[in-house]
């Protein structure tokens, strides 16, 4: 077996997925947000929603998605309110929590970008397939 190298494609890929991590969370560190803040925005971006609704969709338990909202609220990035023709109680983003989630939708399509910008589509398709394939092998 060959000893792993900096140039090997895996090594590549590792260190390019740690620094793009990175990179992502510095807009969330100067924004007093933790990670896993911008999936709560990202999501309230699509649409309002109950807390349920919400928790499931991410996947944290009830409890964490409170300190989540909690942190959210005291920032004035989301609200309370009635969502959906129930009127469920719910939350949604606030004027500045849509200018925070455009914010870190836009960072995170410059480094796509960075990523994917010199490929055609073809190219794009098959980098992403080869991937999520890679990403499925790996969590067998």
């Amino acid at each position: 077996m060959s000893r792993p190298s900096s140039r090997s494609m895996l090594y590549r890929l590792i260190e390019a997925g740690q620094l793009a991590h990175k990179a992502l969370l510095l807009p969330l560190v100067e924004r007093g947000l933790e990670p896993g803040d911008d999936a709560i925005l990202f999501e309230l971006g699509r649409s309002s929603t109950t807390e349920a609704e919400l928790a499931a969709e991410l996947g944290l338990t009830d409890v964490a998605l409170e300190t989540r909202l909690a942190r959210l609220l005291d920032r004035g990035l989301v609200t309370r309110q009635a969502v959906g023709p129930e009127l469920a109680a719910g939350v949604a983003l606030t004027e500045r929590g849509v200018r925070i989630r455009n914010g870190l939708a836009d960072h995170w399509t410059q480094l796509e970008e960075a990523l994917m910008g010199e490929l055609k589509p073809k190219q794009r398709k098959k980098l992403a397939d080869r991937l999520k394939r890679f990403v499925e092998l790996l969590r067998l």
